[in-house]
């Protein structure tokens, strides 16, 4: 997935944990790992806001694009 999620960085600058961001937030601990672990398919604008609120950040600090590796066939 060429999308790269950082909420985990976020998460060290700010010295929270995994389960007070959900709690914060208003999501499970569950969805949120799913978010942080990079399995998430999408995420509504309003969870990306609240996230962005309570880490005090813009949606570009915790989303990312990498480019895929181009393999030889």
């Amino acid at each position: 997935m060429p999308i790269a999620v950082d909420i985990d960085v976020m998460l060290a600058r700010r010295k929270m944990s995994v389960g007070e961001l959900a709690d914060r937030v208003g999501i499970t601990p569950a969805n949120l790992a799913v978010l942080k672990n990079g399995r998430a398919k999408a995420v509504r604008f309003a969870t990306l806001a609240a996230l962005c609120d309570v880490l005090d950040c813009q949606p570009g600090d915790l989303l990312r694009w990498e480019p895929e590796e181009a393999t030889d066939d």
